[in-house]
């Protein structure tokens, strides 16, 4: 069963490996971009023509001004550290993939969807584990622009019993 949880359940405002379950849900607040973001970003970090100069742009297969996928990708981040993925110890990735299915425009309202979708306890450090979290970046059209499938490192909570149990 899909659950949402937009709460804490560990008691300490982030969750820990053992808090979470493949199937659990989050969602986070909104942001919403515009020119400025999508041209200030872009400026800095993937100057091309279809993210700086909107006449230019409509010429463009993009039709028009739209953002960066790594400008979707950090505003993703920015969403998911902020409470979208109440992670203990923050949002550590050990890899993932990345897909943009359309692009980011000027006046969305972006929101992140997650979901688990594996847990694994670490063997070999038993202090974490590994989750992998599936995030979709949505529109207020309900459009998809990203989608993130990342493995995490997640803390344990401390004073848990690690050892396996008793066959």
């Amino acid at each position: 069963m899909n659950q949402t949880f937009t709460r804490d359940l560990g008691g300490d405002g982030r969750l820990y490996l053992e808090d979470l379950r493949v199937g659990q849900r989050f969602v986070s607040r909104s942001h919403t971009i515009d020119k400025e973001q999508i041209k200030v970003f872009a400026g800095q970090f993937d100057p091309q023509t279809f993210h700086l100069n909107e006449a230019a742009a409509k010429t463009t297969l993009f039709g028009g001004l739209v953002a960066s996928g790594w400008h979707t990708a950090a505003i993703t981040m920015r969403l998911l550290v902020d409470g979208g993925a109440p992670i203990a110890a923050g949002i550590i990735g050990i890899g993932g993939e990345i897909r943009w299915p359309r692009p980011t425009r000027p006046g969305d309202v972006l929101i992140v969807e997650s979901e688990v979708l594996e847990i694994a306890p670490s063997h070999s450090k038993p202090d974490r584990g590994t989750v992998t979290l599936r995030s979709e970046t949505r529109n207020q059209r309900d459009e998809i622009v990203q989608i993130l499938t990342a493995k995490l490192v997640v803390q344990r909570r401390a004073g848990v019993d690690r050892r396996p149990p008793p066959e």
